[in-house]
Formats: C-alpha cells, structure tokens, sequence
C-alpha cells in the first residue's frame, strides 16, 4: 500500500518538463504500478522522464511487472549498442572500399569502372557481406535473385577486392553465357530518331552512322567536328579502344550543326540525365506508334546494329574491328551477328562523271568496279 504523497510524487513525474534544473526535495516511486503503461506528453518517454530526478531516486527501482526490476543507474538500452555496432561495422567497409577505390585509381582502372564496383561492393555490405570474410560474400552472393551472368559480374568485382586486399578467395562456380544481342529494324531506329527531341535524336543519329559508344559520343568536343569534310574524329576513346575518324552523311552534320555551343563538348549531358531523358522518350513514342519493340532499343543496341549491318554488306571482320575501335578480334566476333536482314538483291547504277558518283555514294550506293570508263555501283534492296 502506498504512502500519503507517493502518487502525487509520481504524477508530478510523469508531467514534468525536461528543463527542470533539479528534482523536488522528497517523495518517493510506487513499487506496484507500471510506469511504461502512463502517457508521457511531448513524446518522452517515461524513463527519460525519471532521470530528471536521477539525484533523487539515484538508489530506486521501478516494478516493471514482465520485464523485472529495472536499476536506474544502469539505463542503457541494448538496442543502442546494436545501432552503434553496425555503424561502427559500415564505417570500416566504407573506409575499406574507398581505399580500394584508390588502389584501382592507381592501378589505371577507369573512371565508369571504379564507380561500377563501388556500387557493387557498396550493395554487398548493405545486403549483410562482410567483405574481409569470403563465405559471407559468396553466401549473399548465392542468394541474389539475379541471373548467373549478374552474380558472374559480381563475384569478379569481389576477386578484385581480394586480390588488392590478400584475401583467399575461390570464385563461385557462376558462368558467363553470352546471348544474341536484340537487333532491331532500321526503319524501327529510324523512327525512335523521328520522335526524339533534337539532341537525343543527334546522339542516335551519330551512333547509327558511326557505331560509337555512348561514352564516346558525350565526349565529343566541337573542335573534333569538321563541317567542311563532314567527319568526326574519336580522340577520347573509352575502354582502350583505338582512335578512329568517320566520315558522316550531309543530313548528321547539318543536325550537329544547328545544335547550340554552349561550351567545348557537343552534348552538354551527364549520363544520367541523357539516359532519363532517353527513357522517357522512347516510352513515350513506343507507345504512341505501338511498336513496344523499340522499348528494347538502346545506346549500345545500335553500336551491334551497325557492327552487325557493316559485316553483313563486307564480310570484312578486320574492317568491322576497326570501325569499333576494337584491339582485340575476339571482342568484335561478339557484336556480329549474320542476319539477313532484306535479301541479297541489289540495285546498281552506272557513274559517268565524278559528280555521279558522288550522289551515287551520298545516296548509299557502294563503289563495285570501273566498266568501259563508267563506275558501276550497288546498293541494297
């Protein structure tokens, strides 16, 4: 039974306000009632609320009727502890990967290389990975609901890490299957061209005439752009490749040209913003001409049709290799693909003066041979 004044001691409690610079000079807690079932106003807790008057029940106890006797001094919740450790866990991978990041910086790696494994590295650690212990890698790793070729790409980032790092680590038995890439129609490029707005429509434009990347393409810088001869040369080259220079239709260079300087690159476009902006017009003309086949039209999509198209008309794997920029052949079997894409009829017409031949070849036609002093040229049905 309590005592005159224990519950207007408790009250007094419960309702007291943080800022209170001491505790009231008597009184004492009620060892039968629950303090966690009161409301505490403000969102304070009950027991924050007691430790306003820590000096006063210094020595005290609180019944908590399931959870047992609770000392006062001793308030510190586990949960905390918990919260603290994985932070402490997080920041040590954290520091880990950036220092790999470093590493791979001084080794040469590129730019878009480093930022794709850190961003993969990163998502280990939040799935619960820790990254100095392999087991635990390969065991998030095998319960990634992604494609074998995805948990490929991964495990070979991991290899990298551990091999900067002296772990011991034997790869998961993942293999990389290589797939036919989708290729699309032309008239089917030609139209997601037709309804992009005027700088995504120049970036499709050069990558179908030229067969470069993407990459390569945001690099492009004014002074690479001769008018006069219609070419564009490469001189920022991504993944090793070579330097190459192309010769471009009339038609690109006039849109390159009505596009406006302002600054020393082309395409004033950071990556992922000219990837949104992409997206959403191709969703947008896809379903407006309901052909969902151009959903799967992308950047690279069109570096393998014209891979595809330049081996097709030549049968040239060295011709098609350079066009690339590839150094290794092996690289440019994988963007060629034999499909027919029309039939094998050609039409043909006969140039009599240079001035034929040159609106022969802006037309598409493709120089066969000299005949009886004439040029005789061809070009697909």
């Amino acid at each position: 039974m309590s005592k005159p004044g224990e519950d207007d001691v408790e009250a007094s409690i419960l309702k007291a306000d943080t800022l209170l610079k001491g505790p009231p000079d008597k009184g004492s807690l009620p060892l039968s009632k629950n303090v966690g079932s009161h409301a505490a106003s403000n969102s304070v807790s009950a027991i924050e609320r007691l430790k306003v008057f820590r000096p006063h029940n210094i020595k005290r106890q609180v019944c908590v009727p399931e959870g047992g006797m609770i000392n006062l001094t001793e308030v510190k919740p586990q949960q905390e502890e918990a919260v603290a450790g994985a932070k402490q866990k997080q920041t040590e991978a954290e520091t880990k990967i950036l220092e790999h990041a470093w590493w791979m910086k001084k080794q040469g790696y590129k730019e878009a290389t480093i930022r794709n494994r850190v961003r993969f590295l990163k998502q280990l650690v939040r799935l619960g990975a820790n990254l100095s212990d392999p087991e635990s890698v390969k065991e998030v790793i095998a319960r990634l609901e992604v494609s074998e070729n995805s948990k490929w790409q991964i495990s070979l980032v991991y290899k990298c890490f551990a091999s900067a790092n002296h772990i011991a680590w034997t790869p998961p038995n993942y293999a990389l299957t290589r797939r036919i890439p989708f290729i699309p129609l032309e008239s089917e490029i030609d139209a997601l061209i037709a309804g992009c707005g005027r700088k995504i429509a120049t970036i499709l434009r050069v990558i179908k005439e030229t067969g470069m990347r993407v990459g390569e393409v945001r690099r492009l810088e004014w002074t690479d752009l001769d008018l006069e001869n219609n070419t564009i040369s490469v001189n920022s080259p991504e993944k090793g490749s070579n330097p190459r220079i192309f010769k471009v239709s009339t038609k690109l260079a006039a849109m390159l040209n009505t596009l406006p300087r302002s600054g020393e690159k082309i395409f004033q476009m950071s990556g992922r913003s000219l990837q949104g902006n992409f997206s959403q017009q191709r969703r947008r003309i896809a379903q407006k001409i309901q052909n969902p086949r151009l959903l799967r039209i992308t950047f690279h999509t069109l570096r393998h049709w014209k891979a595809t198209v330049e081996y097709h008309r030549t049968r040239d794997i060295l011709y098609v290799k350079q066009l690339l920029g590839h150094k290794k052949i092996e690289n440019t079997m994988l963007y060629t693909q034999l499909i027919n894409f029309e039939s094998d009829e050609y039409s043909s017409a006969v140039a009599k003066s240079l001035e034929d031949a040159r609106k022969l070849v802006e037309a598409g036609f493709e120089y066969v041979t000299d005949i009886d002093g004439c040029k005789l040229f061809r070009r697909r049905k």
